[in-house]
């Protein structure tokens, strides 16, 4: 059986070191990330680059990025890990949405897709940050659907 993951988090990791970005997943992404797993990654910087550079690297699981524009849309850092990743046929899938304006409307929509497309939602937010952002917007939206919430504060 596949297990389907969508991981959302904070872009603001700055200041949290790659070891400790690398413990947190080792804990609570690579139980998750079995030869059949399939997750769902936003590719935004921070929380969603981190990850799926972690998942490439330390699983077999299927990746797929969603962006809710265009590859080259996103921050430089991240479009580059993303054509990276494609180029070593890492990544299973990178869904571009196409909308027209890039805000709060269309990353709202890339996450309810992520979360419409998987059975669990593992969220990373900062400790300070407000329960009006993005990483809680799709929390609550997975809960408003019935799935599976696992929060893990950086």
């Amino acid at each position: 059986m596949e297990r389907s993951v969508a991981i959302t988090g904070t872009r603001s990791i700055g200041d949290a070191p790659v070891d400790k970005l690398a413990e947190v997943f080792e804990a609570y992404l690579r139980p998750f990330a079995t030869p059949t797993a399939h997750f769902y990654v936003g590719g935004a910087s921070g929380v969603d680059t981190a990850a799926v550079v972690w998942l490439a690297t330390n699983s077999e699981a299927a990746l797929t990025v969603v962006v809710p524009c265009r590859i080259v849309d996103q921050p430089a850092g991240s479009a580059e890990v993303i054509d990276r990743l494609r180029g070593e046929e890492r990544l299973t899938d990178v869904v571009e949405m196409g909308a027209t304006l890039l805000g709060k409307a269309a990353y709202h929509a890339r996450n309810r897709w992520m979360v419409d497309h998987s059975g669990l939602v593992i969220g990373f937010p900062r400790g300070d940050e407000s329960v009006g952002g993005g990483t809680w917007y799709t929390l609550n939206y997975a809960a408003e659907q019935g799935k599976a919430r696992l929060v893990v504060p950086l």
